[in-house]
Order: structure tokens, then C-alpha cells, then sequence
């Protein structure tokens, strides 16, 4: 279904507004295409997001500045991200050796096992193969890349 039948409207004022609509409203869509898998784990988008930054750092440690600079969400409260996950048992939490002032944060061992079931639970690529080619989807990728400049 195109934009003006989901949101049942024509009224655009040029493509560029068009646009904007249609990735404000793919982004919804995705959001919740994707939030059953989150919450089958007790995670939210977020969670998942600093999981897998975590994951691409171990063994090594990250920081809190680290996390914020890679997260999808760059509005995201990383800090009380990381508390809820400390609380959940996913992640760990220790003072550096070499800095006393900066700390450490770590994926546990119970971290790295949700993210391997969801790993085999589900592929993102599955949201999409119905609808884009793989070559399809590089161009999508590259227009938004020029999107964002």
C-alpha cells in the first residue's frame, strides 16, 4: 500500500513533504514490526540496541560516553539504560582499573545468551525480503545516507 492509502490523504505539499511522511510513518511501522521480539525478552528497542553495541565490544569494556555515541536513538538516556540492564543481570557494572573515575560496563554471559536466541528467533532481513531485493535495499540505503548528508 502507498503513503497516500495508509494515511489516507493526497494532500502533500511537494515530494520533499511527501517524504517526510512516508519515513515518519515507515518508522512506526518498523518500530512496531519489530517491538514483539523486543518484548519477548522483557526488552525494549533500546535495551536491545546498547546489547549489541555491548556484544560488538566483548570481551573489551565499554563506557556510558561510548554507548551514546554509537546508539541508533541519540536521545536515549544510555546511563539509565544501563541501570535497567544491570538490574536485569544482562549487563555488568565495575570501576576501571587504570581510571577510578570512569567505569566499565560489560555484557554478561546472560546477555550474550538472549541475544543468541534472538538471533536465531528472528532476522531483520525477514521484514523486508517480501517487499525489497537485496539490490533494491542497498539503493534505499544509500538514498538515505544522501538523506541525511
Amino acid at each position: 500500500m502507498n503513503i497516500e492509502e495508509e494515511i489516507q490523504s493526497t494532500k502533500f505539499e511537494d515530494n520533499l513533504h511527501k517524504v517526510v511522511i512516508n519515513l515518519t510513518y515507515t518508522y512506526g511501522w518498523l518500530t512496531n514490526s519489530l517491538r514483539c521480539h523486543f518484548e519477548k525478552h522483557n526488552l525494549t528497542s533500546q535495551q536491545f540496541n546498547v546489547l549489541r553495541i555491548l556484544r560488538g565490544q566483548y570481551p573489551n569494556p565499554a563506557t556510558v560516553n561510548m554507548i551514546k555515541e554509537r546508539m541508533l536513538d541519540k536521545m536515549s538516556d544510555a546511563s539509565r539504560i544501563v541501570d535497567r540492564l544491570v538490574q536485569k543481570g544482562l549487563v555488568s557494572r565495575c570501576t576501571n582499573n587504570k581510571d577510578r573515575r570512569a567505569v566499565d560496563i560489560r555484557i554478561s554471559d546472560a546477555g550474550l545468551d538472549i541475544l543468541s536466541k534472538m538471533d536465531v528467533e528472528f532476522k531483520t532481513k525477514e521484514i523486508f525480503k517480501n517487499n525489497l531485493t537485496e539490490e533494491e535495499a542497498g539503493k534505499l540505503s544509500d538514498l538515505l545516507d544522501k538523506l541525511r548528508g
